[in-house]
């Protein structure tokens, strides 16, 4: 059997959030400057011993998404992860995968709703503050597909490209979008 595609890079998975509370037709939000990700889905099993032999079965399922990025003051994303966990509610989390668009032309994703259950700041006195994020998933998340903007895709992976006198200052004014349509 032979093996299509390529291997997916960590780069190619983005992170997108909202909270739970924003008025219908709100933009979701990139979670500004991710270094990792993670997605864990677990299954519990159980394991009972009867007087005929072992009986085991499934047992409940439980997914949680880790993000790991650096401080910035101003980004929405990061934003909307301390309201959340300020106002104990609950975070909407799209994962989705950039590095190709499937057959209907959109990226794969996976969406769950979350809680924050905690928020670490790692602040080293030669580097950046860090901040690690656990967000358990309340009952399971479900594979879809977004639309995201070509200029969006690119934002979350690189800079973009600006003509003469379109921004001020240095690369952090740059034109980044941080939301989606």
């Amino acid at each position: 059997m032979a093996v299509s595609g390529k291997p997916t890079t960590g780069k190619s998975i983005i992170y997108i959030v909202q909270a739970a509370n924003a008025p219908k037709g709100a933009e979701a939000l990139i979670v500004g400057n991710q270094t990792e990700g993670t997605w864990t889905r677990e299954q519990e099993t159980v394991d009972e011993q009867t007087k005929l032999g072992r009986i085991v079965g499934y047992g409940a399922k439980s997914e949680t998404f880790e993000l790991t990025l650096y401080a910035q003051q101003g980004d929405e994303g990061q934003k909307a992860i301390e309201w959340t966990y300020e106002n104990e509610s609950e975070l909407k989390v799209w994962r989705v995968d950039i590095s190709q668009k499937n057959a209907n032309k959109k990226y794969d994703a996976r969406f769950g709703y979350t809680i924050i259950e905690n928020l670490e700041f790692s602040e080293p006195t030669d580097g950046f503050v860090e901040v690690s994020t656990s967000l358990p998933v309340l009952v399971r998340t479900v594979a879809g597909e977004l639309e995201l903007p070509d200029d969006f895709i690119q934002a979350a992976q690189e800079i973009l490209f600006e003509t003469p006198g379109e921004t001020t200052g240095g690369f952090e004014n740059r034109k980044q979008p941080t939301s989606t349509p």
